[in-house]
């Protein structure tokens, strides 16, 4: 059976050829083809033209421009390729298509696009040029073509040898060595990852859950990278088809672009209001304070530099961190107005050689103490992440804002609520998660143009939106924002949400009080969506939140614990028993019942809480509520949390069954993660953004 969501293949030349990731991507695009079949059959003489339709949809503009010689194989080549994977005569080619067949036709013509030799006993490739040959094969599975940055490597192997040094259970692994694939080998066991999240947002994990042994079984491996999916989604990666699997596998340009989101939000932690309330220095006269807020960290980050590099005089404004950046003398100038202190000769506006202007300017960082995430090719080529993580660090370490007081504590007051900030963060969250094209940063300002809200009203219930009628960003024009708005609150009101005294105006002007609310009716929408779903348990019958109260403690009763709850609103709750009670009944293996306390105290609550979250993302469950939540009985996420205990308990097959101490258990568990659909990872971590 293997894990949830791993794609097994018969054929060992298919397991080589592609990843898991590319294998998950790659049933979606089959599942595709075949359902539009006409006949609702995918016959082996259908694949050519729906392969060629395939690259063609997902190609770009540009590509598209290039002649078709160049990006499609020829009737002839085609024949080549089905005798050569199919050995196809006129009868064979009416045959159904399977998975496989399907795979090995797919890889046949990546080979030949690409210009290489023929798989399975075809001549000699056609040569084309490679980087558009076969270009939309990385647009439909994004890492079929796929290389890592050496640069980016050695960059991310020193922040983590940094960092991670002094950490007991790591420190005889390190430092890495950046040359090797040391790295890659260091992660097949989930610690580092699951370090280098509370790295980033300290708390996220509790390490008391982390799997530590020195040899661990699959099992114990899989947990850790289950864990580290899941707390990486809560701190908000974007993990999107990236299995437990393909950690396990040590995937390098899977490990490093999730390591690099996991730096990056380390580097921008104080990049926002709240952590340097200064920014406020970066509102200019015609703006209004929520315009600044509503802006990611990368785009702060772009408006506070270019804010330090007026007063320097510098006359281009930095759109970017790669192509702006390239000639350093941005940095040059930015460096000398926060540092010049530190500044030496030559000059490195006197220096005309990019490499050495860009060299200078490195050692002008060093003098000020800042680490050097990157080489001076790197600045020359115009790495993006690497310039982004050194202007990152340099404002950690120096942002040259002054404190304004007045204007600091009008800042302080946009964060009184400290419930309302932390539901906003859960709700954020949780449509990042959903895989829908938009990112938010903030609820209340992304919301208010109603696009993101009209997306996710089609992720949680496909068909209902009417797309015709929804108005695309950018919108300038007010009363086309409520047009997008009234749309989302009519399903809102079709799917029986309660929506009294809420208008499309109210979302656009940004009432917090009432976008939250509707915000709670989709996310439980959703949860209660996918239980039902699982008609082997439910038959279909629509799920209720008494539902999910009555599994809950019929599960904590049938393991023999005394512990109950009365409603999600039950003060009892605040001390994490009765939920470490229903993670040991679903699972008992996955609680260490040595490090639960009694949860009489304030202190043991907490401890109790955040172990329960660590516990639940270890198990598979995707969450994001904060210990803070389960202290406090926060009702919504009370629910959350049960349900999403429930859900992974009703999805496991009736067959699932560990032993502790056979690694090889961990092959016929389904605990892994993968992307069943997009929407089910708000619930469950079986797949990973």
């Amino acid at each position: 059976m293997g894990f949830d969501g791993l794609v097994v293949v018969s054929d060992p030349y298919l397991q080589r050829r592609f990843t898991q990731t590319d294998l998950r991507a790659l049933q979606q695009q089959y599942a595709g083809l075949r359902d539009a079949a006409p006949t609702g059959r995918l016959r082996l003489r259908d694949l050519p033209a729906a392969l060629t339709s395939l690259g063609s949809a997902t190609a770009t503009s540009g590509e598209k421009e290039n002649s078709s010689s160049e990006t499609e194989l020829t009737e002839e080549e085609w024949a080549s390729v089905l005798k050569a994977v199919a050995r196809a005569d006129e009868k064979s080619l009416l045959d159904d298509v399977n998975f496989e067949l399907f795979l090995r036709v797919y890889s046949e013509m990546q080979l030949r696009l690409k210009g290489g030799k023929a798989g399975d006993g075809g001549g000699g490739g056609i040569r084309r040029s490679s980087s558009t040959s076969a270009a939309f094969l990385t647009a439909s599975t994004t890492t079929l073509l796929h290389t890592i940055s050496e640069s980016e490597k050695a960059s991310y192997v020193a922040h983590i040898n940094a960092y991670l040094a002094e950490d007991p259970f790591l420190k005889k692994a390190l430092p890495v060595n950046p040359t090797t694939d040391q790295l890659f080998h260091l992660t097949k066991d989930g610690v580092l990852l699951c370090k280098l999240v509370n790295l980033a947002v300290p708390g996220t994990i509790d390490e008391r859950a982390i799997n530590t042994k020195r040899l661990l079984n699959l099992w114990e491996k899989n947990e850790n990278h289950t864990l580290c999916l899941n707390s990486a989604k809560a701190i908000g990666c974007t993990v999107v088809n990236i299995g437990t699997q393909d950690l396990a596998e040590g995937r390098p340009h899977l490990i490093l672009g999730l390591i690099s989101q996991i730096i990056k939000i380390q580097l921008l932690a104080d990049v926002n209001l709240k952590s340097t309330p200064q920014l406020v220095e970066l509102v200019e006269e015609s703006e209004e304070m929520e315009e600044l807020m509503s802006l990611s960290p990368e785009k702060i980050l772009l408006r506070w530099m270019n804010f330090q590099l007026k007063k320097g005089g510098f006359q281009r404004t930095v759109t970017n961190f790669s192509s702006d950046t390239k000639d350093s003398e941005a940095y040059a100038c930015l460096l000398n107005v926060l540092a010049p202190e530190c500044s030496a000769k030559p000059s490195p506006m006197s220096v005309k050689d990019l490499l050495h202007r860009a060299r200078l300017v490195l050692e002008h960082a060093d003098r000020m103490g800042c680490k050097r995430y990157l080489a001076p090719k790197d600045i020359v080529d115009g790495l993006q992440n690497l310039n982004l993580a050194f202007v990152a660090h340099i404002f950690q370490k120096r942002n040259g804002l002054s404190k304004q007081m007045k204007k600091v504590t009008f800042v302080d007051g946009l964060f009184d609520d400290a419930q309302v900030s932390r539901e906003e963060r859960s709700f954020r969250l949780w449509i990042n998660s959903l895989g829908i094209s938009s990112y938010i940063n903030n609820v209340f300002e992304d919301l208010r143009n109603g696009w993101v809200l009209l997306e996710v009203m089609d992720k949680v219930s496909p068909g209902s939106v009417n797309w015709k009628m929804a108005n695309r960003p950018p919108i300038k024009l007010p009363f086309r924002k409520v047009e997008n708005c009234n749309q989302v609150l009519k399903i809102g009101k079709d799917i029986h949400f309660s929506l009294v005294n809420i208008a499309g105006t109210d979302v656009v002007q940004g009432n917090k009080k009432l976008i939250l609310a509707f915000l709670w009716q989709l996310m439980r929408y959703n949860i209660l969506q996918l239980l039902k779903n699982l008609r082997f348990r439910s038959n279909g019958k629509e799920m209720t939140d008494d539902d999910i109260l009555l599994w809950a403690n019929k599960q904590v009763k049938d393991s023999g614990k005394q512990s109950r709850m009365e409603s999600f609103k039950d003060r009892s709750l605040s001390s994490g028993i009765f939920f470490v009670n229903l993670l040991g009944a679903v699972e008992p293996r996955v609680v260490n019942w040595s490090l639960v306390t009694k949860g009489e105290k304030d202190e043991e609550k907490q401890m109790n809480a955040s172990y329960i979250i660590s516990v639940a993302r270890k198990l598979g469950c995707c969450i994001f509520l904060l210990p803070e939540d389960i202290l406090e009985v926060n009702q919504k996420m009370m629910l959350s949390l049960t349900a999403s205990i429930m859900y992974w308990h009703l999805k496991r097959p009736k067959s699932y069954s560990l032993d502790p101490e056979n690694s090889s258990s961990c092959e016929t568990s389904s605990v892994s993660n993968s992307d069943d659909s997009a929407s089910e990872t708000s619930i469950d971590d079986s797949g990973t953004r």
